[in-house]
């Protein structure tokens, strides 16, 4: 089902989707050779805003924590995508170790670990759960909504290799972005593949050093298509020594959101965009929709109450928030039913799996959706992604407009991508 959407799809959207369709032998060559240069991150989703003016990813997650929001056709993509995925890193697999977040009682988040053992098993694997939770001494039964349930076990080191009793993965894939930090279990485990590896949880990872990587990302494929990378690409800048609580650093927040605030007034002139400009702070680390406000002006910040504060100074796990990225705010102009929504796009390897969109009723157009209260809706990626329907009046086919949001998903993937090598501790030379 494709769902219902009044968008304003208008301008400069209408224009590069025209220039993305028209370009796609070149685009999907440029991505064929970048990604002979480059390895994909092993899963990735990536929440996108459509603007009607730009349409641009604002965050990208390394640990999708949502494919029981996807359609159950996606399944054979995912599939595929998985047995290539596989292939490359072992192709002798046949053990696959699953490491889901702690907070497995959230029904929603079982859900989605239900469907990636789904996933793994028809790609011809033996999947099985282990928790870093150190008090589960024996397997537990946890029950699903449908009332079925998984089987969580206790994780088994021994000096070079991690599994379970009676039962040695060659691969171990996480779904816990590691916000608290990288448990002892997980180190030094060089016989095994780990993924994605551990540079890649927010322990280490930093949403700056991905937006500078998306930006020559960006910069790349403007350049293909000969056009403004603004239109893709949401501006950013950063702090990085902020104390919510005793309010140190605060100068350099203002000071920015001030600078950044004056860069988008003149891209919005440069426009003709009526648009009155804001920007979101975010934590540098971390997800979940945690640590993240509205700014439409610098003197905002004075007045910061105890509860935001609160709010800003710590992320997922207790951890607490000391880095910022100021970053442009892409508002959304997707409708659902007269409530706000963004699309979310899910990949797996390289391919473009299937996405959603998260809708929320009681959010504004300038807001963040990922917050309690939203409600998901499956995209019909599994039909469209890849068949864009060249020839058709802008803005009036979804299977084009979805095809531009696998292209964007993709071009956030393909950061991750450096970001990951850039990063990688193992690695002979850094950027």
């Amino acid at each position: 089902m494709v769902p219902h959407l009044v968008t304003a799809l208008t301008g400069p959207i209408n224009e590069l989707e025209q220039r993305v369709l028209e370009s796609m032998p070149a685009i999907e060559r440029w991505f064929r050779l970048e990604w002979m240069e480059h390895t994909p991150p092993f899963y990735t989703s990536v929440d996108i805003r459509n603007a009607g003016y730009k349409l641009a990813p604002v965050d990208t997650n390394l640990y999708p924590g949502g494919f029981n929001n996807l359609t159950p056709q996606m399944l054979p993509l995912a599939v595929q995508a998985a047995m290539a995925a596989i292939e490359k890193i072992c192709p002798e697999a046949k053990n696959l170790l699953l490491i889901p977040e702690k907070h497995t009682r959230n029904g929603f988040y079982l859900q989605n670990v239900q469907r990636l053992m789904q996933i793994f098993t028809l790609a011809g694997l033996n999947v099985r759960l282990g928790s870093l939770d150190e008090g589960l001494t024996a397997p537990t039964d946890l029950p699903l909504p449908d009332g079925g349930h998984l089987t969580l076990e206790p994780l088994l080191r021994t000096p070079r290799r991690l599994g379970l009793k009676n039962f040695d993965p060659c691969t171990i894939l996480l779904n816990n972005d590691l916000s608290a930090g990288v448990p002892e279990v997980l180190k030094g485990l060089h016989e095994q593949y780990l993924l994605p590896p551990l540079h890649a949880g927010w322990a280490v990872r930093r949403k700056t050093r991905h937006f500078e990587a998306y930006e020559e990302v960006a910069k790349k494929f403007a350049k293909l298509l000969g056009m403004d990378p603004w239109l893709i690409n949401p501006l950013f800048t950063q702090c990085g020594e902020v104390d919510w609580n005793d309010g140190s650093g605060m100068d350099c927040v203002q000071t920015q959101v001030d600078a950044l605030l004056s860069k988008i007034r003149r891209k919005h002139k440069e426009y003709g965009i009526n648009e009155k400009p804001f920007v979101v702070v975010k934590a540098d680390n971390g997800t979940y929709g945690m640590g993240i406000m509205t700014v439409r002006d610098a003197k905002e910040l004075d007045e910061v109450n105890r509860r935001t504060k609160n709010k800003m100074a710590t992320v997922k796990d207790g951890q607490p928030v000391t880095q910022v990225i100021i970053q442009e705010g892409v508002p959304t102009y997707e409708r659902m039913n007269d409530a706000v929504a963004e699309p979310v796009v899910y990949m797996i390897d390289r391919y473009v799996v299937g996405g959603f969109y998260r809708v929320h009723a009681a959010r504004g157009v300038d807001e963040n959706l990922n917050a309690p209260g939203s409600s998901f809706v499956p995209l019909a990626f599994a039909d469209s992604p890849q068949l864009p329907r060249p020839g058709e009046r802008p803005g009036a086919s979804a299977p084009n407009r979805f095809y531009m949001y696998g292209v964007i998903g993709r071009l956030a993937m393909l950061a991750a991508a450096y970001e990951l090598e850039a990063t990688d501790p193992d690695a002979e030379t850094f950027d």
